[in-house]
């Protein structure tokens, strides 16, 4: 029975264009999308290659996993991957940029008798002084595999700390621009990809929007002239899902928050937004460290931790795009289908592995399933919601 359903499921999700990052939406209402879980590392990983794989940037990864170190996060160490969001309180329509997220969320037009889905991606943005400008603006232009024309401003820059940039920098792999580029109505501005993936999560362009390779080929692919692109900065959210009021914070860009550091006003605010009472005075403790640490971890009021179901094991290759078909190509070549794990509150095409009794059976598994997809993959703990 588990096969046929493998099988089915696996031939049905295969025609579907869409990546891993892809969620549907229950109803109009629905705000809260993901979840979070525990992987386990391996000798050679870094947070950075770990968050790629799970489509995350640094910041996101750094501060969720404050006390590991970025570059050498050390063998079978538990690292948190903060997979669940708010959407941002605006229409979900067109493409959305949460600037202090450091995130991007595309509604692509609903087809009839489907759900909404939406599709999420990190991205890098404007440094300080060079900051992403807010606003509503849409898309005019889009460009396959660009030469870049720096501005004046920006080869001057580069040439007072000794980097001459020529005039034009043609397509290629040195190429700032990356493959893609998509050109907003404020012209100044792109969304585009990089050729230095491990700018993605951080403060470090010009103004524009930066991609992972991969995200901005799959994103590219599926937007439109005149799309609207609506820019915000929302450092706090907060959204009611089954009855349960979730807060997330992140830092907020010190240039576009005119509030002290610290206020609860904006959150205030977000959770008014989000439901028609206020904290009871024994939740407002929780509510205030949420705001003051801004780990943009999504946490369900007044539970400190999140709630990992730590005495069964589960296999995950993370979310790129066609991850999952791999992983369910490598699960039948192995003849490992009963261990194909249904899970709720998923991206679609998302696959887990399991269960297994330890770790040990968790890392043999994962092993052979990583040499037979040709992709890392990482022993990992579920979060209780996912059963």
């Amino acid at each position: 029975m588990i096969s046929r359903l493998f099988i089915g499921l696996a031939s049905s999700l295969l025609v579907l264009p869409v990546g891993a990052t892809t969620f549907e939406l229950a109803d109009e209402e629905t705000r809260v999308i993901g979840h979070n879980l525990v992987v386990y590392s391996r000798h050679e990983d870094t947070l950075l290659d770990i968050g790629r794989k799970f489509d995350l940037g640094y910041t996101e990864m750094t501060a969720a996993n404050p006390n590991l170190d970025p570059w050498l996060p050390g063998d079978n160490k538990p690292v948190l991957i903060p997979n669940k969001f708010i959407l941002p309180d605006a229409p979900q329509k067109g493409i959305v940029i949460n600037i202090p997220e450091m995130r991007l969320f595309y509604f692509p037009p609903k087809q009839a008798n489907q759900l909404q889905q939406v599709i999420t991606h990190p991205i890098g943005i404007g440094r300080e002084g060079r900051d992403t400008p807010l606003g509503k603006l849409s898309i005019i232009q889009k460009r396959e595999n660009p030469s870049w024309t720096p501005p004046e401003s920006v080869r001057r820059e580069h040439a007072a700390a000794g980097d001459i940039l020529p005039a034009v920098v043609p397509p290629g792999p040195d190429n700032p621009l990356g493959t893609r580029a998509i050109r907003l109505s404020n012209p100044s501005y792109l969304i585009h990809g990089t050729a230095k993936p491990y700018g993605v999560g951080l403060r470090v362009s010009s103004g524009c929007i930066r991609l992972y390779p991969e995200d901005i080929e799959h994103l590219y692919s599926l937007v439109s002239l005149n799309t609207q692109v609506n820019i915000l900065h929302q450092p706090y959210k907060a959204a009611v899902s089954n009855g349960k009021l979730f807060l997330e914070a992140h830092a907020p860009i010190p240039e576009m928050y005119k509030e002290v550091s610290g206020n609860m006003t904006p959150m205030i605010q977000a959770i008014l937004n989000a439901q028609d009472s206020m904290l009871s005075e024994q939740d407002w403790p929780f509510a205030e460290e949420i705001v003051m640490t801004t780990h943009g971890v999504v946490k369900q009021i007044n539970q400190q931790e999140e709630k990992i179901v730590d005495n069964v094991w589960f296999v995950h290759g993370g979310l790129q795009l066609n991850t999952g078909a791999k992983m369910r190509k490598a699960l039948q070549d192995l003849n490992m289908q009963d261990k194909f794990w249904p899970l709720r509150n998923k991206a679609i095409n998302e696959v887990v592995v399991g269960p297994f009794e330890n770790l040990e059976a968790a890392r043999e598994a994962a092993d052979k399933i990583s040499a037979a997809a040709g992709i890392p993959v990482w022993p990992a703990h579920l979060s209780e919601e996912m059963f």
